[in-house]
């Protein structure tokens, strides 16, 4: 994973600044997704994709409810994330 936090910040023309915020912006949002997915995978692998042979069994698990509550969260994150870069880009029209 690509480490900013020790990337100095260099001053730079504002177009540009713009351009590497969003750029991070959408590095976000690409990685948020990703973990979204691992999760809705890790549910169906808990969970199996035979809805027939599923359809009568019951399972109590702790570990859904866990998984949906991540995935809440990564998807607020995302909608801010998304928010953000259209704020971004609005600014840039002005």
């Amino acid at each position: 994973m690509l480490n900013l936090a020790d990337t100095p910040l260099l001053a730079t023309p504002e177009i540009e600044s713009r351009e590497l915020i969003a750029a991070d912006l959408r590095l976000l949002i690409a990685q948020i997704e990703t973990s979204m997915r691992r999760i809705a995978a890790a549910m169906d692998q808990e969970h199996g994709n035979d809805a027939e042979s599923s359809a009568d069994v019951f399972i109590l698990d702790d570990v859904t409810p866990q998984y949906a509550t991540a995935s809440a969260a990564l998807g607020a994150c995302r909608a801010g994330l998304r928010h953000a870069l259209q704020c971004l880009s609005e600014s840039t029209d002005a």
